[in-house]
């Protein structure tokens, strides 16, 4: 019952800056965690940083201090700013929601959006 749209990827230099934006349609109360995962050909789809409903954040090794993730909680909306881009940031990035209904949890993923770094 919940549906993710990301935007905002696309073609950008070494070094350039991109703002994804995610948002989050449906049974929205239930979101709990919101975040972004990225999955390059080949390879396997890694956390990329994610924030929960109390203001946590979380971020991988690799992304920290360049990436920055921030949301709406009232609306459900997630966006990501990249920073310093490198050629190896190039990816799909999904956008992803937990949703919990008592012990029960759910995740939902966006469809994707392409980011491509290089010159």
């Amino acid at each position: 019952q919940v549906q993710l749209v990301e935007s905002g990827g696309g073609l950008v230099q070494p070094g350039g800056s991109l703002r994804l934006s995610c948002a989050a349609s449906g049974s929205i109360s239930s979101i709990y965690v919101m975040g972004w995962y990225r999955q390059a050909p080949g390879k396997q789809r890694d956390m990329v940083a994610v924030i929960s409903g109390g203001g946590s954040l979380n971020y991988a090794d690799f992304v920290k201090g360049r990436f920055t993730i921030s949301g709406d909680n009232a609306k459900k909306t997630v966006y990501l700013q990249m920073n310093s881009l490198k050629p190896e940031d190039t990816a799909v990035y999904y956008c992803y929601a937990r949703r919990r209904t008592g012990a029960v949890e759910y995740v939902a993923w966006g469809q994707g959006t392409q980011v491509t770094v290089s010159s």
